[in-house]
């Protein structure tokens, strides 16, 4: 039986909880509006009319231009107009300022750096690091021509010539990642343009994933991480994508891939070889020999037609066949290898999900497990209890948020990875975990030992989180304006949205934020029935699978279609999948039903189903459609627009705002503080974590600002009536 997902971006987080950075939205420091219509005469009408087409726009400049050529003494509501015009120009003066002081400061800081050192002698990676992310932070803040002039600067380029240098060095002494992360991270991010930057950081992470491949870590042992993984599972997985995949497959190009990346096994190998007792003549003759084959498959016909299936998997096993006589790595480990780097030639979210991936799969998918009820992270390299969630066994257990989790049944945390550690303190239900923690203020760690118990993560947030562990949803208790966040899109999702817009509408609701920021997808059934709630014709969005197959159409209702109150939608680049499909169609021509505000979207543009057909226990995420929006508009994909130089992939935004990096940690901040639950008797320690206002979260919040002028400059446009000349 196959199932059909919206596959977002992160593998686990949306199970894991751990205090998830994702971009949140909250607030308003809007003043009360008057509910009573505001009459006005066609003049004013038409005026109000234009202004808030500007606005919707964001074109505030615009909609200034329109209010300056009018009497403004003429309407209360044109009056109300200028103070949401003003308070836009207001809050992006200030952003304004801020960028520029903080590209001067990185400039002071840059210029602070060649001063005292001199650029020859920098040799110590951490120096290199310190440049670096001045750099970065200096390019970040500057315009075009600011940019331009700054790197071309021959200090900036000596800093840069190092950092490839350092990297060379890392990866001598096969340190992949510690070259990616203080070298090739930075150079990308400082020049993202720049593909020779791109594609050498990204065979780092690939030389770092497989060295981590081979160690032992404290949930699992390199045996027990690729056991289940076999020949066959491999096999009956070409033979299903040849049949159902959504477009033909290049296997001359799969093959390719998979041979570059067992090559990339033999080059790990080379610092492996007393663990794995690798001989270097084995390793040179499983280089040279799949150097030849790799020749032998660039030399063969480039079309599908020329290198199809049957030869795809004779490559495969000729690469089984010559690590059996050449460095005889554990079989599974070059399966799995070889596996992943054919499927990932295709697309980011095809791949196999071997027996000993499917629970933590499916956990993410269903967003239930069993564990304890705590979102935890990484701060300062302490594993850290983030927050709890009200009636679970953790808030029971009087475990409490900023304790420091320094063991889990006795094994340290201190080297744990965040899906090591949730791996950990999760189990069957019914069965204890013991966490030693280290609580702030107090001497000494102290055990506390909690039964596991099935875990709902609620894919629904409000703007803030009261002590008792309440959402508030209503974010402008004057204007009546509602604001809600998905985190992901479950099975439960939905039915818990209408619950809330079903209170909020009883309280009076004329306008909704939904944030889909960072929300990074789910099922595809919720993310429909999460825009029918608010469009009642036509259809939501249409799957085109491959091979002149008939679309599958997802039709909106009338029934359950809630008030046409003024919508906000808020998305970034890690709006992926469901996320698309939700806002998307909801801003489509057709419905023009919300304004979306924020960044263009992840460009996900496929549809995944799942299939038990590979056996043996493993499961196939594969991309099986592509979607496309009410006006029938493809949603295109980022990979494929960036291999053709575009950048119109995704959904694009009605109302561009963009947010620093500073904007953006600032945002975390406040988010994180408001979304905190700990327990009734906590003992702040340190300095008390507070909830912030409305207007506090407003303010460290620019995309959320500006969606609530939008919405408050519709209300005010609906809230006037037309005064008819003569009456």
């Amino acid at each position: 039986m196959k199932k059909t997902y919206l596959i977002g971006l992160s593998c686990f987080a949306a199970f894991l909880l751990f205090a998830c950075y994702a971009f949140m939205a909250q607030s308003n420091n809007a003043a009360a509006s008057e509910s009573a219509p505001v009459t006005v005469g066609d003049e004013s009408a038409v005026l109000i009319e234009q202004i808030c087409s500007k606005i919707t726009e964001g074109d505030f400049a615009g909609a200034r231009e329109f209010l300056e050529r009018s009497d403004k003494s003429k309407s209360t509501a044109i009056t109300r107009l200028v103070d949401v015009i003003s308070e836009y120009e207001a809050t992006e003066e200030k952003r304004r300022a801020a960028r520029k002081a903080a590209y001067k400061e990185q400039l002071a800081e840059l210029e602070k750096f060649q001063a005292e050192t001199d650029i020859d002698d920098v040799n110590d990676v951490n120096d290199i690091v310190d440049a670096l992310s001045v750099i970065n932070k200096a390019c970040e803040f500057a315009d075009e021509a600011q940019k331009e002039q700054l790197l071309s600067d021959s200090s900036v380029k000596e800093v840069l010539q190092k950092a490839i240098d350092k990297a060379a060095e890392f990866e001598m002494a096969g340190k992949w990642l510690e070259a990616y992360t203080s070298c090739y991270a930075w150079l990308r991010a400082i020049d993202s343009d720049n593909e020779g930057y791109s594609d050498y950081a990204d065979q780092l992470l690939d030389k770092a994933a497989i060295a981590a491949s081979f160690e032992d870590s404290p949930c699992e042992t390199r045996e027990e991480r690729f056991r289940g993984v076999k020949k066959k599972i491999f096999i009956r997985t070409i033979i299903f994508l040849d049949l159902y995949y959504v477009n033909i497959i290049d296997y001359n190009q799969m093959a390719r891939q998979a041979i570059e990346r067992c090559e990339l096994l033999g080059e790990v190998g080379k610092f492996k070889t007393e663990d794995l007792k690798l001989k270097t003549e084995e390793l040179a003759a499983w280089s040279a020999s799949l150097g030849a084959l790799l020749d032998e498959v660039k030399s063969a016909s480039d079309s599908p037609k020329g290198f199809g299936k049957h030869k795809f998997l004779g490559v495969f096993e000729k690469v089984l066949k010559l690590n059996d006589t050449t460095v005889d790595l554990p079989r599974s480990v070059v399966i799995a290898q070889f596996a992943d780097a054919a499927l990932s030639s295709l697309d980011p979210y095809t791949v196999i999900i071997w027996p000993r991936q499917v629970q933590d799969f499916e956990k993410m998918m269903t967003n239930e497990f069993t564990g304890i009820g705590i979102e935890i992270s990484k701060r300062k390299g302490l594993l850290t209890v983030a927050s709890l969630l009200p009636d679970t066994p953790a808030y029971k257990s009087g475990l409490d948020a900023e304790d420091v989790i320094e063991a889990v049944d006795g094994v340290k945390t201190k080297d744990m990875t965040l899906s090591c550690a949730v791996r950990k303190i999760t189990g069957p239900k019914g069965t204890k975990v013991t966490l030693t923690i280290k609580r702030p203020g107090e001497e000494g760690t102290k055990e506390i030992t909690i039964t596991r118990g099935r875990i709902v993560v609620p894919t629904i947030r409000g703007w803030q989180r009261t002590d008792a562990g309440k959402w508030l949803y209503m974010i402008d208790e004057g204007e009546k304006i509602g604001y809600v966040r998905l985190t992901s899109f479950s099975s439960g999702t939905a039915s818990s949205l209408e619950k809330v817009l079903v209170e909020l509408e009883a309280e009076g609701l004329r306008g909704f934020v939904l944030d889909l920021r960072s929300n990074t997808g789910g099922l595809l059934d919720s993310a429909v029935a999460v825009a029918d709630k608010f469009v009642d014709k036509e259809w939501i969005v249409k799957r085109q699978p491959g091979f002149g197959r008939m679309p599958i159409y997802e039709q909106a209702h009338k029934k359950g279609t809630h008030p046409n109150y003024p919508l906000v939608i808020l998305v970034n680049s890690r709006s992926a999948s469901a996320s698309e499909i939700v806002a998307g169609a909801l801003a489509d021509e057709v419905y023009k039903r919300a304004i979306l505000v924020g960044t263009r979207t992840h460009g996900k543009g496929s549809v995944q189903g799942i299939t038990g057909y590979p056996g043996e226990g493993a499961q196939l995420k594969y991309t099986m459609a592509h979607y496309h929006l009410p006006s029938d508009q493809r949603v295109e994909s980022r990979d494929a627009m960036k291999k053709q130089g575009r950048n119109d992939w995704g959904v694009g935004p009605n109302v561009e705002v963009k947010l620093t990096s500073d904007e953006v940690k600032k945002m975390i901040e406040v988010q994180r503080d408001n979304d905190v639950l700990v327990q009734a008797d906590h003992d702040y320690a340190n300095d008390e974590p507070r909830k912030h206002t409305v207007e506090e979260t407003l303010a460290a919040d620019p995309q959320l600002a500006v969606g609530l002028l939008i919405i408050r400059s519709k209300l005010i446009q609906a809230g006037t009536t037309v005064l008819v000349q003569g009456q």
